[in-house]
């Protein structure tokens, strides 16, 4: 599946938010979590601990929103975001199932699957994911706690950490590939 489709409720939370309620935003992110797995359902693929992570807890937010407190800051349900995506991708480090590896199992053959390094590569791009929200929890951390800190702070710091992420997740593959095959004939030194 696309980086976009898997970051699409992220990204319609993030953009919702600045010109919307949250409750809206959390329900919209969880409709599109929905979307996500419907779609990879009619495909015949797996549900994504990810995916279903996300989708429960963004409803979980927006049922707090709606049912216990509507008039919570944006900025704690931002933290909330990320302390539970934080939480989705830690989890799945701790359960020995990283979330990245349903991801990988799909897209790669069966016999690069069974490489050595498989499982450590996804572990590695698992926790890339991993420091990326835990950088987002702690700038939206600061946003709350650090008065007079401009909010384009946090901003710069979601958006690099989040694009650091992404471009870990395309060059490491190709690094581990790269530096773990064997070289052409041609490229190997010949005795003389």
């Amino acid at each position: 599946m696309s980086i976009f489709l898997i970051l699409a409720p992220y990204g319609v939370f993030a953009s919702l938010m600045l010109v919307t309620s949250a409750l809206m935003s959390v329900l919209a992110a969880a409709t599109v979590c929905l979307a996500v797995i419907l779609l990879d359902a009619a495909r015949g693929r797996s549900v994504k601990i990810l995916g279903a992570g996300s989708a429960v807890l963004f409803a979980g937010i927006g049922g707090y929103l709606a049912l216990i407190d509507p008039a919570l800051a944006g900025s704690k349900v931002k933290l909330a975001v990320d302390a539970g995506i934080f939480t989705i991708s830690a989890g799945s480090i701790l359960i020995r199932y990283p979330f990245t590896l349903q991801y990988a199992l799909e897209s790669v053959h069966p016999e690069t699957a069974a490489m050595p390094g498989f499982l450590r590569a996804n572990y590695m791009i698992t926790g890339a994911w991993t420091a990326a929200t835990l950088l987002m929890m702690l700038s939206n951390l600061a946003m709350l706690y650090v008065p007079g800190l401009p909010i384009w702070t946090s901003l710069v710091i979601a958006f690099a950490a989040r694009n650091s992420a992404v471009y870990f997740t395309k060059w490491y593959p190709s690094y581990r590939k790269l530096k773990h095959s064997t070289p052409p004939a041609e490229a190997l030194p010949t005795a003389h």
